[in-house]
């Protein structure tokens, strides 16, 4: 069961704008965003067909893609309400907010194209086909999109007028890279892989790897703690199958300790200090504040996870 954060977390990492953490499930078989609170499932919202990534940030808004629909769908955190549903995509997969949290990024893998979205769709355009997961640079300057699950490429996006973004590059991953994230300073994107166990740290200004780490059974997903915040100075990478999540202290690229998830646990959430995550194959979402677990199983299947503070 899950447990609240005033429980037994400190103060500082309990403490958001309403005392309340939600966490927000993609249960893509039964078409629905569930929504957890202290161990309990207080709503189930009804989605477009084949929800599965889904991305919050703390300005009361997430966002759900829907695959199977080609619909990208808002959420309004505080109410728990859908705001607006957009169509007219063909693939769309992954979304990531701009560092300021106005605008929102979804590529779309069959049209390799990416969009601008804010109360409309401000521009689409093309990054290369398969475009999946996304990097955000920390000042918003830059984008860094793996091009396909098992990427031979990545492509780096110019988001200098984020409503306006184009393609400047490409890099070469070294391999079939999966996730990829910036550094909360912005000076280095650490890359996962779909075959292969290690992470590689690339130079942002460069393009090229300084360095590698070993991430556990592949294909693993990373994410950094808030920038910003006192909270990041710590990287989390996911081996779902695992069943493990790696904390390091990024700038020293340390290891610092290993959670222990459910197995199929490949996405995660980070936010306040509280960690997260999903589990795809036991429908168990799992949190974590410091090394203490608290899960319970909400639907057949838990693709994605994301942490919201209304």
């Amino acid at each position: 069961m899950l447990v609240a954060a005033a429980l037994i977390a400190p103060a500082s990492q309990a403490r958001t704008n309403s005392g309340k953490i939600y966490a927000l499930v993609t249960a893509e078989t039964l078409n629905r965003l569930v929504v957890v609170e202290s161990g309990r499932v207080i709503k189930r919202l009804p989605m477009p067909a084949g929800p599965e990534n889904v991305e919050a940030f703390p300005n009361e808004t997430a966002v759900v893609v829907s695959t199977r629909a080609g619909a990208v769908t808002l959420v309004d955190t505080r109410r728990l309400q859908v705001r607006r549903v957009f169509g007219g995509f063909d693939s769309p997969h992954i979304a990531a907010f701009s560092p300021d949290g106005t605008l929102i990024y979804v590529t779309d893998d069959a049209r390799g194209e990416l969009a601008v979205i804010r109360d409309r769709v401000l521009d689409k355009v093309f990054v290369g086909f398969g475009a999946h997961h996304i990097a955000v640079g920390p000042k918003g300057r830059r984008l860094w999109i793996a091009l396909g699950e098992r990427a031979r490429s990545i492509s780096i996006v110019n988001t200098a007028n984020p409503r306006r973004p184009s393609t400047v590059g490409r890099v070469d991953p070294h391999g079939l890279a999966h996730d990829l994230a910036f550094t909360p300073d912005g000076r280095y994107v650490w890359v996962t892989y779909d075959a292969g166990s290690v992470i590689r740290v690339f130079s942002a200004r460069t393009r090229r790897p300084v360095a590698t780490l070993y991430g556990g059974t592949p294909p693993q997903h990373v994410i950094f703690g808030r920038a910003g915040t006192v909270f990041d100075r710590t990287a989390y990478v996911t081996s779902g199958n695992d069943g493990t999540v790696r904390e390091f202290q990024w700038r020293d690229r340390k290891l610092l300790r290993i959670l222990h998830t459910p197995r199929g646990s490949f996405n995660m959430s980070a936010e306040f200090g509280w960690l997260a995550t999903a589990s795809l194959t036991q429908g168990i979402v799992s949190e974590f504040v410091g090394t203490r677990r608290s899960s319970v199983r909400v639907a057949p299947a838990t693709r994605d996870v994301a942490l919201a503070t209304p």
